[in-house]
């Protein structure tokens, strides 16, 4: 089964391409179980996932799995569920509420439930879980907007579905920057930055490009300290 990881955006005319292909993994009709973090305003976020879930395939049911800042997903959840959609917002609320399940997570979609993350949730899909920061060491690496309210840059065990780190909203946030300070460091040995509006679909080894934007990938070169950056766009496919 692919993973299925999105930049975030909320493009409308991009809703098929990004949601598309999970979509049509999860079933002819799917049920949908979409979780988000709820700060308050989680009825009126979901609303906004589900046209875009059902813009992409009309036929899918999305389910509102909202947790408040602070509480703990129930895996249970997915029992009645095709497939599993996590959302955006603070990714260490996100992380918070799975880190007591992110075992029980995992294997529930390594067995074959399809999963997509959504800004947040393809953070959390990594094995390392960028949540949130901008400084390193005190120095900025990246602007206010990518911190997620945290100063020094967090990174915390994440789901394992793929190697090294995610990050999303590359172009609009400036997280590349952040993603080369944390594989220069050795906190991942390896990332991929996504744009806004782009699909990046694991497959085994194997990761492919859809939608707007573009696909960065982050790895440690020859020489001891080097990194080395390569972009891709809509159509082209690398090694993760």
């Amino acid at each position: 089964m692919s993973i299925h990881l999105i930049g975030g955006g909320r493009n409308e005319e991009a809703a098929a391409t990004v949601h598309g292909p999970f979509l049509a993994e999860a079933g002819t009709a799917p049920t949908v179980a979409c979780l988000l973090i709820d700060g308050g305003r989680g009825t009126e976020h979901f609303a906004r996932i589900e046209a875009a879930l059902r813009a992409a395939a009309p036929n899918c049911t999305p389910e509102p799995v909202l947790v408040p800042v602070g509480g703990t997903f129930d895996p249970s959840v997915l029992d009645g569920a095709d497939a599993l959609w996590v959302g955006d917002g603070p990714a260490a609320a996100y992380h918070d509420a799975l880190a007591d399940v992110l075992d029980t997570v995992t294997l529930r979609v390594m067995r074959g439930m399809p999963y997509a993350g959504f800004s947040s949730g393809a953070s959390l899909a990594a094995e390392h879980a960028i949540v949130g920061g901008r400084l390193a060491d005190g120095i900025p690496v990246c602007p206010d907007a990518a911190a997620d309210g945290l100063e020094e840059i967090d990174v915390r065990p994440g789901l394992g579905l793929l190697p090294g780190a995610v990050e999303t909203r590359a172009a609009r946030t400036g997280t590349l920057s952040r993603l080369v300070e944390v594989v220069t460091r050795g906190r991942a040995g390896r990332g991929v930055a996504l744009d806004e509006d782009t699909l990046l679909t694991v497959d085994g080894h194997r990761a492919r490009v859809s939608g707007r934007g573009r696909a960065y990938t982050v790895r440690t070169g020859n020489a001891t300290g080097d990194v080395v950056v390569r972009t891709y766009g809509a159509g082209e496919e690398f090694t993760i």
